[in-house]
């Protein structure tokens, strides 16, 4: 991009010394805009929750800050004083682009309020990059923030359907949907052997893997209730061939039994899970790892699992499925939102219904065609998850030349 020479470029969001996904998305696509060309910076928030919103441990990193990117933490989520000091502070700057993300209406009033005061300035553009529009966990006021939120933004990049559809409420601006890009930044494949070697894991274990904060639109629940149909009733097929190539399953007597490695922090009470694990009697079966996971060990728990599982009862879209495709690891989505979008169904991943029964059917389905049946349709796939698709986009919406 030539045109993009000492353009600036701030990104209003998440990131160090914040956690979690969205963080990881901001500083990735920072790094992109800098190869474009552009001088990038993040605003993130020296406030982004108040305790009561936030169901984790803790909302900071323990990582080490990045040093190739610049960082800003100077955002209060919940103080109108730092909302205005923070527009007339944009304002001045007259960056070309601004990029925000939106997740919760709760952050409408603060981005609403930074955002009319920075275009004061006549020059600046805003495209949001909408990670939902209806939260999955529904609060008074959030309409109304919404509106308040969506009136300065200039464009929107959405990365699911369902997001862009529920836009359409909100807004008649510009709006684009794109591809989730690749978590590329967590590392390069690895082994299984050495993965699971780091992880204390056996070797020769059958093990699928629930990544991510554990919330009750995720599904657990229901991945639990599979488990317990699979390792009861099913099992799965012992895969193995003979000298002659010959197939030495015999599902009468020989089961491989699976484990369920859940990697990712309660956010919310988990004494329904431990209840739940109790009463199917399946707490052989499982491998909790239920601290955050930090940047990182990523890489660890994505090679260790034969498949990742997404039990989802609703879903826009899925961090964990770009993290699954970088690290070539073939899926099982359930059909809600935008995850079957994702996964192209018996190429990636198989794609079954929201309750147990499917749920259990399609990790045996995984297991009989095995990782390498899915592996080369994963290569080929994952080459549509670019950043220099997302950056070139958010350029074209802003209109700059």
């Amino acid at each position: 991009m030539s045109n993009s020479l000492q353009q600036k470029v701030i990104i209003i969001g998440p990131a160090h010394p914040l956690r979690g996904g969205l963080a990881s998305f901001d500083e990735r696509l920072a790094r992109q805009f800098q190869n474009d060309g552009f001088a990038a910076a993040i605003y993130t928030y020296s406030l982004q929750y108040p305790n009561f919103l936030f169901p984790g441990t803790t909302q900071y990193s323990s990582e080490p800050a990045p040093t190739d990117i610049k960082i800003k933490i100077c955002i209060n989520s919940i103080n109108p004083f730092n909302w205005l000091k923070i527009g007339y502070e944009l304002k001045k700057l007259q960056p070309a682009i601004i990029v925000v993300r939106y997740w919760l209406p709760f952050m409408g009033p603060c981005l609403g309020t930074i955002l009319r005061i920075a275009k004061q300035n006549k020059t600046t553009k805003v495209v949001c990059i909408a990670d939902n529009i209806i939260p999955h966990e529904k609060r008074i006021g959030d309409t109304i923030f919404t509106k308040y939120f969506v009136k300065p933004i200039d464009a929107f990049v959405t990365m699911s359907k369902k997001v862009l559809e529920d836009l359409k409420q909100f807004s008649t601006k510009p709006v684009q949907q794109i591809q989730h890009p690749l978590y590329d930044n967590f590392g390069e494949i690895i082994s299984k052997q050495e993965a699971r070697k780091y992880l204390n894991l056996n070797q020769d274990e059958n093990i699928v893997l629930f990544f991510g904060f554990i919330r009750k639109y995720k599904g657990l629940d229901l991945l639990l209730e599979a488990m317990k149909l699979l390792n009861n009733e099913q099992g799965i097929p012992n895969n193995e061939v003979d000298e002659n190539g010959n197939n030495t399953n015999d599902k009468q007597e020989t089961r491989n039994f699976i484990k369920l490695l859940i990697a990712g922090e309660f956010y919310e009470d988990r004494k329904q899970y431990d209840d739940l694990i109790e009463k199917l009697d399946i707490k052989d079966e499982l491998i909790l790892r239920t601290d955050f996971i930090q940047d990182s060990e990523v890489k660890y728990y994505l090679c260790a699992a034969d498949f990742v599982i997404q039990p989802y009862r609703n879903a826009t879209q899925s961090g964990v499925t770009p993290l699954a495709y970088h690290f070539e690891k073939p899926m099982l989505v359930t059909n809600v939102g935008g995850l079957p979008d994702l996964v192209p169904d018996r190429k990636v991943g198989l794609i079954a219904e929201p309750e147990p029964q499917s749920i259990a059917e399609k990790i045996v389905e995984l297991y009989s065609l095995g990782e390498q049946y899915f592996l080369p349709h994963l290569q080929e796939e994952k080459k549509k998850y670019n950043w220099e698709i997302l950056t070139n986009k958010i350029v074209e919406l802003s209109n700059i030349h």
